[in-house]
């Protein structure tokens, strides 16, 4: 299962706090995609924190893709 939030069009800080609500109900095996026109620096260093993995893709349009996914247990 995904969810998505698309922060493209808001205004700091929104998408940060829409994804730090969504990732404190974030399922084991499920992923979420941020859309952004930014890099999220400051998120980036929360997800390292507390046990996420990501990957990013830069579309065409200048959007970050963001997916977020919870480490597995070890």
């Amino acid at each position: 299962m995904s969810r998505l939030i698309d922060g493209r069009e808001l205004q700091p800080p929104e998408p940060l706090e829409l994804t730090l609500n969504a990732l404190d109900t974030l399922a084991e095996g499920e992923e979420l995609t941020l859309l952004l026109y930014c890099q999220p620096h400051p998120l980036f260093s929360v997800l390292r924190q507390n046990g996420y993995v990501w990957t990013e893709a830069l579309q065409a349009d200048g959007t970050h893709e963001i997916r977020i996914r919870k480490t597995p247990p070890v």
